[in-house]
Parts: C-alpha cells; structure tokens; sequence
C-alpha cells in the first residue's frame, strides 16, 4: 500500500536552498513507490467548504512576497486527473462530507514547492485539495480516512503544512531551535507515535506550547487530513525533523 506523508513546506525560499530538509525532501520520491498521481491538502488553500481540484493542466500561484525573484520565475506545470477528481468528491459523499469540484485554481506555493524538490519533472498527476479551519480535528481525520481507499491503487496522498508555524515569533538570526517548539514536536510526537487519538485531537488543551506553535491550525490541519489516511494500520513514523528560524518546524512524517 502507498504511504501518506504529512511533509512542512516551510518558507516559499526553501525550494531554492539546500540544507539537511532540502536533500531529504530531493531523495524522498525516489524511496517513495512512483504513484499513479499525488493528492495534496495545502495549508494555503482554505475553503469553507471541502474543494477539490478538476483542472485540465496547472498555473502556478505566487502566494508571498518580498522573496528572491527567481521564486516569481519558478513554474510547476503539473496536469490534473479529472476523472480521480470526481472520485474523491465521490468518496466525501459516500461518508457524508459536502463537497466541491474547482475547474481554475493552480497550484499555490504549498503545494508546488514541496513536489518540485520530490517530483521535479512534474509528470505525475496532481489533485489539490482545500483545508478547513473551523473544523474540528476529529472532522479533520476523518476527511482523510474517507480518501484512505485511494492508497490502496498507488495514489500518493500529502498533507502541506507544519507542525510549528508561527510567524510572529520567527527569528531569521537564530541558529539554535527554541526550547519551546522541540517541546511541542516532542509531545506531538509521542501522540503520534501512541495513536493517541482522544490526546491528540485536544492537542490545544494537552499539549505544551500549543497556543505559541498553533496560532491558527490550518497548517497543522493537513497533518490530522494526512493522519486520518493511515487509519487502518495506524503506523506513525517521524522521517525527518530539523527547524529554521529558530521555530519553524521542517518535518515528515510517514503514515502506513
């Protein structure tokens, strides 16, 4: 069976440097089984509805600013799979998740920077997939235990987001991670590892630091979303796990 990832995307700049995260992320397609096509939740895609993407061929989306002009030069011409489109929407309504089918949107930066260091050919089909915030972590997982049969024919399901993503408390200087957040990607994953799942979905009550390192969860969502897909084997495994900016939280985790 293909395996999910949850996979941080970091700053827009991570696709043009090269560190520790960046050389794992550059070897995780070639370790990966090559998929039929990608599924991706991107934090940068909100909806107040479930959305699911049926475009022919993708634009790419400059969703920042301020960045390195060759950023606003970068393009992932990635096509669409109209037909595996319909079927998730299929799928959402099978478990009673309203959803939509959206024929324009490209791919934003969540989505294009991280499968241009995994797959930069972009010859692999690609469906994207908006997050929800007001929705509760329980609807979240549940999301993506709806698209879990998917694994089972070669799809590649990847939740874009971070773990610890607070842009207010960023030090472009720091060299050393902040105690704070390595204590909440420590606690995250204990309850990841546990499958905690009554823990884990009142992460903001029990989990240290949680206000600091969640401010908002729609980058946190797309770890529940991909979560909720392993959850017939229930096998959490933490790939990589390194931060910048002194709390900006580059991580993966496999789900099986």
């Amino acid at each position: 069976m293909m395996p999910s990832y949850f996979i941080a995307h970091g700053a827009p700049s991570l696709v043009l440097e090269r560190n520790e995260y960046t050389d794992f992320l550059k070897k995780l397609g070639a370790q990966t089984p090559r998929p039929k096509a990608i599924v991706l939740f991107s934090a940068h895609w909100e909806s107040p509805q479930q959305t699911v993407s049926a475009v022919p061929s993708y634009s790419t989306i400059y969703d920042f600013s301020g960045f390195q002009e060759e950023l606003y030069r970068m393009t992932y011409p990635a096509k669409g799979e109209r037909a595996l489109s319909e079927e998730i929407q299929s799928l959402f309504a099978e478990h009673g998740i309203p959803s939509g089918l959206n024929e324009e949107r490209g791919l934003d930066h969540g989505a294009w920077a991280v499968l241009k260091m995994i797959y930069p050919e972009a010859d692999i089909p690609v469906v994207a997939l908006s997050v929800h915030r007001h929705l509760t972590p329980q609807q979240q997982y549940q999301i993506g235990r709806a698209l879990s049969v998917l694994r089972e024919r070669d799809v590649l399901i990847i939740g874009s987001g971070g773990t610890v993503h607070n842009l207010r408390m960023v030090n472009w200087r720091a060299e050393e991670a902040d105690p704070w957040a390595v204590s909440f990607d420590e606690w995250l994953q204990d309850k990841l590892e546990a499958w905690d799942l009554n823990v884990l979905f009142d992460y903001r009550e029990e989990a240290p630091y949680a206000k600091e390192a969640v401010p908002t969860s729609e980058h946190f969502i797309p770890l529940l979303l991909a979560m909720g897909t392993g959850d017939s084997n229930r096998q959490a495994k933490l790939l990589h796990r390194s931060y910048q900016y002194g709390n900006l939280s580059l991580s993966c985790w496999q789900f099986q």
